[in-house]
């Protein structure tokens, strides 16, 4: 570590100075500590909008700890994290130190600043690892950075960031190596840790021009690319450049190879770019997959001839790929007309036809048997086209048999769609007192001549031609999978994944180009698991999260910057050792004295701030002064008249002062309640969208859109300001008593006690069925059908409570109808394959799927009062497709299956269906709720167009 202790000749001096240094630095931290101790009553809240006490403020026994939001820095605690949560990184910040003389020199503004810097740097490190709180205050390191740049206000770009950081960092490390030459660049530990350099080379003229760069942060595009080795390859290779005339020399593109790799190798992902016709930058919300595992072999200089040699082979296997690919969708896509079909497939339908024998439907009853057969044949002749048909029978010379002049026969184009729409829709028919389909049923197309040896002539070519269709099409499908797996594998071998590096951060970015949230994974090396640390909550996580929020694709998330270790050096990630035991050092033994002590300050004022904090809260108001006067009791919250419609908040002026012997009201409080009373009836003005609703921010939101009595929202209002979680100051203090003597002026004669519960009762109800819904559409998002079935069963009756008070009260109906529509024709389906299995465990499963999920909800749908056509037309072709069954030449175990569950099936209305319970639902916090129904339902409408009021 860099230190600039003098040399170990002169003993006498070394300790002299190091005294010195000791003094100075005590010196700064000591200022340091008094100024973290004048702002020790912050805000400790957190920005998600949770209340919390003072328990929530106490650090747990080895859990990280998160940092404090201080208003748009959220991309400071995403890059903070990241770099202390790589132990050597972490140990060169907190081992900083600059001797006095070494200070002394140190007169530009820039070394002063990037010094301040390394100073807040390592009080808020040693706060990360000794601090009893659970979120440490950065405000002190985030001043000296805002300064940096055009505007405070304005969010921080997180590749802007980190590169400033960075800069700042080399060059106060380049302070502590006391040299400015070249070797000495060499030597500083940030130099050697984050930089790398590369080769550019091409080829101009017949000749190779070649310069090595140095570079940090590396930039990668992700338009047109899928994954980050396609990123990498994109990066290292661009493409040639054509002469404008053929007697000009042509150049070829540049290629690039890494000459050094960093320790800590950080890829730069842009996903931002400016939108010339909008003017303005936008957000690339493309998917991008990366891998928790890189090999950087085939990037190396050293791999060159390699490399270029497989990246041709890479080259040709990709043309052949393609010429197989395009040879197999002749196959697949068929036909020379507007509309192209299966190859394989028509030949057997031509197959089914010619075998086809004219059928009479008799009046008597037919075994099941008898009727099977002809049915598939029909069922499979409703999708042939008649000018498919034509073209195919034409090919093989059956059309002038099969069609006289003169006949329609059938072919004709309009009997055969009135056959297909009537079969699409089959009556239903009572199953256990009809043993046949109606007498209406269509017949099915035959021939209406054909010879035995005509027959026998077609059915051979046929079939000899359909069998030769598919030993090609499995060919060609075999060579497409070897070809695949060679590509998969062209740099999968020992020789080329000798440099692997790991995983250990992710930096995501939500939102759009010009506002967005950030937060960072950072991968746990010795519980090895995924964290997310995001502002002050930290929480474990898992790579399936990770992957959902950082691919990009489906929300507005997306990894915007990947941080790689060299998997072959251990040191990056091991923790300290005491140099005697060997012991790993933890928490406060991992400091340097000087820092330990300073942690300890803090954590002294911090259980100082506590016990203020409980000695303000539990201390008794004072005395109220004589009794209010009419004109004070009526001092309440301001609330919208009903005749009014101009400004809900009325000014404050004499009349509404309180008279009494004790004076006036405070102006700050009543400036409070009539702040915060502002705030939310313009939220509650706020229009609902399918990404965001209002009223889920606030309960007094959903009672201003739904009219409620002024004094249930005046109660409200001075409830929430009552909280003691919100009790962070004096001021708020004082808020929260003056809430609760207003409170106690509130006569019972004044409040209907039922009414106020009842409307608080509706609002509870309506964010459950907020988190039932949403917690429905991202199980049926994550394949989860039945459980999503579940939740939107509860969300769809409970909402249906609501929506009789009134039509605001509630979710819109549609939505949760839609979705339970789709689940339910999911289950069903998953169901009817499991029966048809004959398998005894599939068919038993079936069952279950039927009795527990498919018939309650089937119940449910058929009440009356929320019953719709939609449903209506759900449950008909459920039941049609049971019915179906009785067709079947089924086993018998199968056939008493089917008759216990199906008369269940046709009627509900007999059952008495009581729902399962929805497992625990996650949190309802808004902010929670408010980015959730804003990711899921950008991704719902991303696939699939949804009119949600």
């Amino acid at each position: 570590m860099f230190s600039g202790a003098p040399p170990k000749d002169d003993h006498q001096t070394a300790i002299e100075l190091s005294l010195q240094e000791s003094q100075a630095e005590e010196i700064e931290l000591n200022r340091a500590l008094e100024d973290r101790a004048a702002r020790v009553k912050r805000k400790c809240y957190e920005a998600q909008g949770e209340s919390c006490s003072p328990a929530d403020w106490i650090r747990q026994d080895g859990w990280p700890v998160g940092i404090h939001n201080m208003g748009n820095t959220c991309w400071f605690s995403a890059v903070i994290q990241s770099l202390f949560h790589l132990p050597v990184f972490r140990r060169l910040v907190l081992n900083y130190c600059l001797s006095e003389r070494i200070l002394e020199k140190c007169k530009s503004h820039s070394d002063k600043r990037n010094i301040a810097f390394m100073q807040e740097l390592r009080c808020l490190f040693a706060l990360m690892v000794g601090s009893t709180r659970r979120f440490v205050d950065p405000s002190a390191a985030v001043e000296l950075l805002r300064e940096a740049f055009r505007s405070s206000e304005a969010q921080q770009d997180v590749s802007e960031f980190t590169h400033k950081l960075l800069d700042w960092l080399e060059d106060a490390f380049q302070l502590a190596a006391n040299g400015n030459s070249l070797e000495d660049k060499k030597e500083n530990p940030m130099v050697q840790l984050f930089y790398g350099t590369f080769v550019a080379e091409r080829t101009h003229e017949g000749k190779t021009l070649s310069n090595i760069e140095q570079f940090g942060q590396y930039p990668l595009q992700v338009n047109g690319f899928n994954n980050l080795e396609e990123c990498l390859e994109g990066a290292m290779v661009e493409g040639e450049i054509e002469a404008l005339h053929p007697d000009q020399t042509i150049s070829s593109g540049s290629k690039r190879w890494f000459s050094k790799l960093p320790p800590v190798l950080t890829f730069e992902l842009s996903r931002f770019e400016f939108n010339q016709s909008l003017g303005r930058p936008e957000k690339i919300h493309k998917k991008l997959e990366f891998q928790e595992m890189i090999y950087m072999d085939r990037y190396l200089h050293k791999n060159n001839e390699q490399t270029h040699n497989r990246r041709g082979e890479v080259k040709r296997l990709k043309e052949h790929l393609t010429v197989l690919q395009q040879k197999l969708e002749c196959y697949r896509s068929y036909g020379s007309g507007p509309t192209n079909y299966p190859l394989a497939d028509m030949l057997q339908y031509m197959l089914e036809f010619a075998c086809t024998k004219p059928t009479t439907l008799s009046t008597n009853c037919q075994s099941s048997s008898q009727i099977t057969a002809p049915y598939i044949t029909h069922s499979v002749f409703n999708v042939c086209q008649p000018h498919l048909l034509t073209s195919c029978l034409s090919s093989v010379g059956l059309l002038s048999q099969c069609h006289e002049p003169g006949d329609a026969g059938p072919f004709d184009s309009s009997t055969c769609q009135q056959k297909h729409s009537s079969s699409q829709r089959m009556p239903i028919y009572k199953p256990f007192t009809q043993c046949r389909p109606p007498m209406d049923a269509p017949p099915h197309p035959a021939p209406h001549s054909v010879t035995e040896e005509e027959l026998r002539f077609v059915k051979t070519c046929l079939q000899r031609w359909r069998t030769e269709m598919e030993n090609n099409m499995d060919e060609l499908k075999a060579s497409i999978d070897r070809v695949s797996q060679a590509l998969e594998g062209m740099y999968s071998d020992n020789r080329l994944c000798q440099v692997p590096y790991r995983l250990h951060a992710v930096l995501v970015h939500e939102g759009q180009a010009l506002a967005g949230h950030y937060w960072a994974y950072i991968y746990d090396h010795s519980n090895q698991c995924w964290m997310k640390y995001n502002d002050v909550i930290v929480s474990e996580s898992s790579w399936e999260e990770l992957v959902r929020d950082s691919y990009g694709g489906m929300t507005n998330a997306s990894a915007y910057c990947l941080m790689y270790i060299d998997d072959r050096l251990p040191h990056l990630i091991a923790e300290d050792t005491d140099d005697e035991t060997g012991q790993v050092m933890q928490g406060m033994d991992s400091l340097p004295p000087i820092l330990g002590r300073y942690v300890r300050q803090d954590n002294h004022w911090f259980q100082q701030e506590l016990r203020e904090w409980e000695e303000q809260l539990y201390q008794p108001p004072q005395q109220e002064p004589a009794a209010p006067t009419a004109a004070s009791t009526s001092t309440r919250v301001p609330s919208k008249k009903k005749d009014e419609s101009a400004e809900p908040v009325p000014q404050p002026g004499p009349a509404q002062e309180p008279t009494g012997e004790q004076g006036q009201e405070p102006e700050a409080e009543l400036a409070a309640f009539q702040e915060e009373y502002s705030r939310l009836f313009e939220l509650s003005q706020e229009e609902t969208t399918a990404q965001q609703d209002p009223r889920l921010h606030h309960a007094l939101v959903y009672f201003f859109q739904n009219k409620a009595p002024n004094r249930v929202i005046e109660r409200t209002l001075l409830e929430g300001f009552t909280d003691r979680n919100l009790s962070f100051d004096d001021r708020s203090i004082s808020i929260m008593r003056e809430a609760r003597a207003k409170l106690r002026l509130i006569k019972p004669e004044d409040m209907d006690m039922e009414e106020y519960m009842q409307w608080h009762d509706d609002y509870s109800l309506f964010r459950t069925v907020f988190v039932y819904l949403l917690t429905g559409l991202e199980q049926y998002q994550h394949g989860k059908v039945s459980e999503a079935l579940n939740y939107l069963n509860h969300a769809y009756k409970d909402n249906t409570m609501l929506l009789r008070r009134g039509e605001k009260r509630g979710v819109d109906q549609s939505l949760i109808a839609l979705y339970r529509r789709r689940c339910l024709k999911e289950l069903n389906d998953n169901a009817a394959t499991l029966f048809r299995s004959s398998e005894v465990s599939g068919v038993e499963e079936g069952m279950i799927i039927m009795n527990e999920a498919v018939i309650p909800c089937m119940h449910l749908m058929s009440r009356p009062d929320m019953i719709s056509q939609e449903d209506l037309d759900t449950m008909e072709a459920i039941r049609s497709h049971w019915c179906s069954y009785l067709e079947v030449d089924l086993d018998d175990s199968l056939q008493l299956k089917l008759g216990e569950f199906l008369p269940r099936v046709l009627d509900c209305s007999t059952e008495r269906v009581v729902l399962k319970d929805p497992p625990t639902v996650r949190s309802k916090v808004p902010h929670d709720l408010c980015s959730r129904l804003a990711a899921i339902m950008e991704s719902i409408t991303n696939t699939s167009v949804v009119a949600v009021k």
